[in-house]
């Protein structure tokens, strides 16, 4: 049986020192300029010092840079990428062919990850990819369990599946809530509309569940009410030969994310030690739900559910 990679995202150098030491195989981080929904920024000045130390503590770095490009970020990006090389990335996230356009040129190649987010349903698609050269497909989150492993059996490339935490349900490219701020008669400009403002999306049918919501310099982003917790079920998805189990670090606290490294690296240490065995030890999941935002639920997500698009 394969050891899948653990991978988490990072919003800082300390929170991946800290993950890493937890038991992460792999992290990726980034800034907006670049990259979509960052836990918080690791800036350009920043990166190669980070590589260095992901490297020299047995663990990959991969740079986020999937945000959609305007013509006038392409210069800069070519720079950017350029610089991603030179500090030894061991892969970039893209969903941008632009990205894809820009890396091929680089004088050495830069190992690229299709992540198309709510696009990549398909093995077909990432098949496609997989003949221009990326390494690795990111599904998305809507997929069941069926259709991951489906995906995962005849992709000519590797699969990472998010197996913890908050997705994204909407994105616009517009600043909706700075808008309406402002339509409103208000200063939008003294808001604080970072992903620590706690604003919150509420529908009428189902007051129950908030959905969050923020904005950063790529527009507004609605989230899920609900975290995906795939603990429990891992070795579905590490029998079926998915190669990265991703956790999403965003809008958690470092300490939450820490112990859901600790307890998913435990479980998947268990599962490949013992494949046929009973493993779950149920305290690697009440250590979660001890930090778990209790309105916020742990659930399934969509992998034992029949999505229709």
């Amino acid at each position: 049986m394969k050891k899948p990679e653990l991978l988490v995202s990072v919003g800082s150098v300390d929170e991946m020192k800290r993950l890493i030491a937890a038991g992460a195989d792999g992290v990726i981080m980034g800034e907006d300029k670049y990259g979509l929904r960052m836990p918080g920024e690791v800036k350009e000045d920043e990166l190669h010092y980070a590589i260095a130390w992901a490297h020299e503590h047995g663990a990959k770095a991969y740079i986020a840079v999937n945000r959609i490009f305007a013509n006038e970020d392409l210069e800069e990006l070519a720079a950017y990428l350029s610089k991603l090389q030179i500090f030894g990335t061991d892969a970039i996230a893209f969903g941008d062919p632009a990205v894809y356009m820009i890396a091929k040129d680089l004088p050495q190649p830069l190992k690229l990850h299709w992540n198309a987010e709510m696009t990549a349903t398909n093995y077909a698609t990432a098949n496609f990819w997989a003949s221009k050269g990326a390494a690795r497909s990111v599904l998305a989150r809507e997929l069941n369990m069926e259709q991951v492993l489906e995906f995962t059996r005849r992709a000519k490339m590797e699969v990472e599946v998010q197996v913890h935490g908050i997705t994204n349900i909407y994105h616009s490219k517009r600043e909706l809530v700075k808008n309406y701020m402002n339509h409103q008669g208000h200063d939008a400009s003294i808001q604080n509309r970072s992903m620590e403002r706690g604003l919150y999306l509420i529908e009428q049918e189902r007051q129950d569940q908030r959905y969050p919501v923020y904005e950063d310099r790529n527009g507004t982003h609605i989230m899920s009410s609900e975290d995906i917790c795939m603990l429990e079920n891992l070795s579905e998805l590490i029998e079926g030969g998915v190669d990265s189990l991703k956790i999403e670090g965003l809008l958690k606290s470092v300490e939450y994310n820490e112990t859901v490294v600790r307890s998913y690296r435990a479980a998947i240490d268990a599962i490949i030690s013992d494949p046929s065995g009973n493993s779950f030890n149920p305290k690697w999941l009440d250590n979660i739900q001890q930090l778990q935002d209790p309105e916020r639920e742990l659930s399934f997500g969509f992998f034992y559910k029949e999505q229709v698009y």
